[in-house]
């Protein structure tokens, strides 16, 4: 099946409508519909302000739904994925504890009971299943919030699309909540070819088993809607056939499928009135709202968010976060999952994947997109720019003499320290020793010359921001340029935003058409010499025990298995990390390069019985190589792991100890991280430069 031209666009929609329902239904998660009445009142727009809360939060329903549909591109691009290998991309990517899923027990929350499954040994889909975990506890909600992803990388193929989150579901759920899971997939994959509802509904009831509650849902609600109007009507019948009372746990699935199929009926497709009717209900808010966004962005693309009086997308601004082990992805933004989404769909189409505008991380090429910039004495619009493509506009908007700046974050923001609700885990985007490159074009417009810079703002003392700027460029109305700057060091401090600055002789605009950067890192990563946590922060904290108040920055304890201690990002490619380390009593304890996740790296270790080895992880580990060495606890030595292509090179107190081709390559690109099996270990800093620098 060929996709449509707009696919990218309708995924992007979809992206949208999915942030735009879970950040409006947030505030009120699981009131009923009578307190939602009786305090904010129905809800007609983002409630968050009236709570005290941030509008762009961490939620686990945006976080598993973007983050375990990377269990595609991590093997393959395979069609027929298994449940198992779903499984092992959970194990993967959630810190256990913190990212992800509701951590909320054994028994009381399904996707934490089905974690605990597979981490014990039993894979999917018998970690998920009735059979083992109850069907009460198998039939929550959470096989249907992570579902969109499936669907969009089917476009067109309810089929595909309800296969591929049956498989999703059953790593942690069954029975009818697997069913629900495949009901919205087909829905959600027949919008892209389909507007009308009832048709969409034919597509959900085909493909699920015809005596099943979510089948008689769609059947009673339809008969409902063809002689009752008023929505009120329709909340009150399901409360009365299909409330938590009657289908217990901490979250059952059917009530919730019923909210969301009345905001689908009774919103008759109309994005907003759909929205606000399925939140007003009640129940599990942010999830409703967020599976029905997505189906209705997918279904009515950018117009049906746009045609809304209200503005959905500006207060948004594309931000969402993604926090998991693989923290240089956890601060992004809705254009670049979108993208992603679209190239796994793609590739499952025998397509090659779409590129950015000159490789850049922003580049604002869809419509109205601002990939999380904000401006401050500016505003901001996407504009067809001087080469027929999209640009992002910033106008300034202070008087002559002014500077003016845009920018967007690449790490957590000094208000996102403190998240309400899931802790936002994230490494930086970027590093000192990158190369920023950006291209601009002053407005024809523009009254006179303006000045333009690469801009970036940096963690400082108490966790105040301090801003750095690169060479200065003035540009005459009409005119274009090319900017560069190579991140100054930061002393370990991370860096916070990345943007342009724009100092103005007048009312004058400057039009971005690209932002990003290249190159490896160079830096060395400590306790910086000043108060404030950010530097922590920075990185992915998978280990028991991390004592930062003792003379050396990382004072490391795994009490059981494996614990990493991850920085960076999965765009870094051939560079070497290197950390002098000493190790106490452990299994083992070093250094790891092109970490994507916490079962997929390198890794340069000393191990128990005296040797040290080069391994391979990916789901299970390969041993590479391994030599003796009679390391002593109490010992320092100095690691150094270098990845250069195909290339592993090894040294331990600048000794080569190991050089090899991996004839696989299976990890390209990817993080640092200090690893630490059954024991302690510790070290002052770790650095991180190009490969041969």
């Amino acid at each position: 099946m060929a996709l449509a031209h707009d696919y990218l666009e309708r995924v992007y929609a979809g992206v949208l409508g999915k942030l735009i329902g879970v950040y409006l239904g947030r505030p009120v998660e699981q009131w009923s519909h009578e307190r939602i009445s009786a305090e904010p009142g129905l809800i007609e727009g983002y409630a968050h302000a009236r709570f005290g809360l941030p509008l762009v939060v961490t939620d686990d329903d945006i976080t598993g739904t973007f983050t375990f549909l990377r269990a595609l591109p991590d093997h393959d691009h395979n069609p027929a994925l298994s449940p198992a290998q779903i499984g092992a991309t959970w194990l993967n990517y959630l810190v256990e504890g913190q990212t992800g899923i509701w951590w909320g027990g054994f028994g009381v929350s399904t996707e934490h009971t089905a974690y605990l499954r597979l981490k014990g040994g039993i894979p999917a889909p018998a970690s998920g299943s009735a059979a083992l975990n109850g069907p009460i506890v198998a039939e929550q909600i959470g096989g249907r919030i992570f579902v969109d992803g499936w669907a969009m990388v089917a476009p067109g193929d309810p089929d595909m699309a309800a296969d591929l989150a049956r498989r999703a579901a059953s790593v942690s759920h069954d029975g009818e909540a697997v069913y629900a899971a495949q009901a919205l997939a087909a829905m959600e994959a027949m919008a892209f070819v389909e507007q009308s509802i009832p048709q969409l509904l034919d597509a959900a009831i085909a493909r699920i088993p015809a005596d099943c509650a979510t089948a008689r849902l769609i059947i009673e609600l339809r008969a409902l809607r063809a002689r009752e109007s008023d929505w009120h009507v329709a909340r009150r019948f399901i409360a009365e056939r299909y409330s938590y009372e009657r289908y217990r746990g901490g979250c059952h699935v059917v009530p919730n499928q019923a909210i969301l199929l009345l905001g689908l009926l009774w919103g008759d497709g109309d994005f907003g009135r759909s929205l606000r009717m399925v939140v007003s209900a009640g129940l599990d808010t942010d999830c409703n709202a967020g599976n029905l966004g997505c189906l209705l962005g997918i279904r009515g693309g950018l117009a049906a968010l746009d045609a809304d009086p209200y503005d959905w997308r500006g207060p948004v601004a594309d931000r969402l976060f993604l926090p998991g082990a693989d923290g240089g992805r956890a601060i992004t933004d809705a254009v670049t999952e979108a993208l992603r989404v679209a190239n796994i769909g793609r590739a499952l189409h025998g397509l090659p994947p779409l590129a950015p505008k000159g490789g850049a991380q922003f580049h604002f090429s869809l419509p109205g997109s601002v990939q999380g910039f904000r401006g401050e004495g500016a505003s901001l619009s996407n504009l067809i720019g001087p080469d027929g493509a999209r640009w992002l506009a910033i106008t300034a908007t202070l008087p002559a003499g002014g500077t003016a700046r845009a920018a967007t974050p690449v790490f957590i923001q000094p208000e996102e320290l403190s998240m309400p609700g899931y802790p936002l885990v994230a490494s930086p985007r970027l590093y000192a020793g990158q190369e920023v490159f950006a291209r601009v074009s002053a407005a024809a417009t523009n009254a006179g010359p303006i000045t333009a810079r690469l801009s970036a703002r940096v963690y400082s003392p108490h966790d105040a921001l301090e801003v750095l700027s690169g060479p200065a460029h003035t540009l005459a109305p009409g005119a274009e340029a090319e900017l560069r700057w190579r991140v100054p060091d930061t002393a370990g401090a991370p860096l916070a935003d990345i943007g342009v600055e724009v100092k103005v002789a007048g009312p004058a605009s400057l039009l971005l058409d690209r932002l990003g950067w290249t190159g490896a890192p160079t830096l060395t990563f400590t306790r910086p010499p000043f108060a404030g946590s950010a530097w922590r922060r920075a990185w992915v904290n998978a280990v028991d025990q991390w004592d930062d108040g003792r003379p050396e920055a990382f004072w490391l304890t795994q009490n059981n298995g494996r614990g990493l201690l991850i920085q960076g990002a999965d765009e870094w490619q051939d560079y070497e990390v290197q950390a002098v380390i000493t190790p106490s009593l452990c299994a083992a304890a070093g250094i790891a390069a092109r970490v994507r996740g916490l079962r997929r790296f390198y890794a340069l270790l000393l191990r128990a019985g005296g040797s040290i080895a080069l391994l391979r992880a990916l789901d299970a580990d390969t041993l590479l190589a391994e030599a003796p060495f009679s390391w002593r606890h109490y010992q320092s030595y100095a690691l150094r792991l270098v990845v250069e292509g195909r290339w592993l090179r090894a040294f331990v107190d600048d000794a080569p100890v190991f050089e090899l081709r991996d004839a696989s390559a299976p990890l390209t690109s990817g993080a640092l991280a200090l690893v630490v099996e059954e024991g302690h270990m510790h070290c002052a800093a770790v650095r991180v430069g190009p490969s041969g620098g």
